[in-house]
């Protein structure tokens, strides 16, 4: 037994202590918790290691070292311990995003080794909802996208996301990771989208799933189609999908700049909940 102060990579018959540290916070570590449930432990189908954090010999906090940094239910002892084990293994990430109080205290410590970082989005409110929207009416031509729909959605979903991010998913490995991601939300029925004439006009994503919450990701509206209240109506829909589909609290997080945004999801229902931070390399 530890019994120590100390960090170790978790392995796969640490699962239910890691899910019951997960449990504790199940809309803010949805994302985390979602890619457990589904990979468990094993780093090689989890996409990462996972680190815990003892503390009297007893698993206090996690942290999700994949393609994200994602410190979990971490105060400022174990943000410490992950950041000395993260400056030893180095920078393998592309993005440490998590629970804003953590993730500030774990990039002061890592900025003088890692940075400087390409953006620092300090303050993303988490917004949730438990019931559908009773001031939007959903958009009925809202839809789940089809797996023989790939190739209308694609093209969307990489203006998305580099009208938010800042790059393209298609550089690198020009994009094979990004298409098998939406081709998996595809497949699992939580894609969905108003197509109107072979065109995306709203778009959006169930990204993370669990019994407990679920984690809307990717919203986007045609620039021509914007100023309509697509994202509103389109919103809501996802919402009563996602509501009686996947699980009872819907979630998501948005800058703190973009305040049409978050008026928007406001008048279908969602209400700040806490707060993460982003930071993107």
């Amino acid at each position: 037994m530890l019994t120590q102060t100390t960090t170790r990579v978790l392995e796969p018959g640490d699962l239910d202590a890691a899910l019951a540290i997960l449990g504790r916070e199940p809309v803010e570590n949805a994302f985390v918790t979602s890619r457990v449930q589904v990979a468990g432990l094993d780093p090689w189908r989890l996409g990462g290691e996972m680190w815990g954090w003892y503390s009297g010999g007893e698993l206090r906090s996690l942290c999700y070292a994949g393609a994200n940094l994602v410190p979990v239910c971490a105060g400022p002892e174990a943000v410490r311990a992950f950041a000395d084990r993260a400056r030893r293994t180095g920078r393998r990430c592309s993005s440490i995003v998590g629970p804003a109080e953590a993730t500030r205290l774990l990039w002061q410590l890592l900025e003088p080794s890692w940075g400087p970082a390409r953006d620092v989005r300090a303050h993303q409110p988490v917004m949730a909802t438990e019931q559908p929207s009773t001031e939007i009416a959903p958009d009925p031509l809202v839809r789940r996208i089809r797996k023989d729909e790939m190739d209308m959605i694609m093209p969307a979903c990489v203006a998305m996301f580099t009208e938010e991010v800042g790059i393209s998913p298609l550089a690198g490995d020009g994009g094979l990771l990004y298409q098998a991601r939406v081709a998996e939300l595809v497949g699992s029925g939580r894609s969905f989208a108003r197509v109107e004439n072979g065109k995306v006009v709203f778009k959006a994503e169930i990204g993370a799933a669990t019994a407990q919450a679920c984690q809307i990701q990717g919203v986007w509206v045609a620039p021509e189609f914007r100023g309509r209240g697509h994202s509103e109506t389109g919103m809501a829909a996802v919402v009563e999908f996602a509501l009686r589909d996947v699980a009872p609290v819907v979630s998501l997080y948005v800058n703190d700049f973009n305040t049409a945004a978050r008026a928007a999801y406001r008048r279908v229902g969602f209400r700040e909940v806490g707060a993460f931070m982003s930071v993107l390399f």
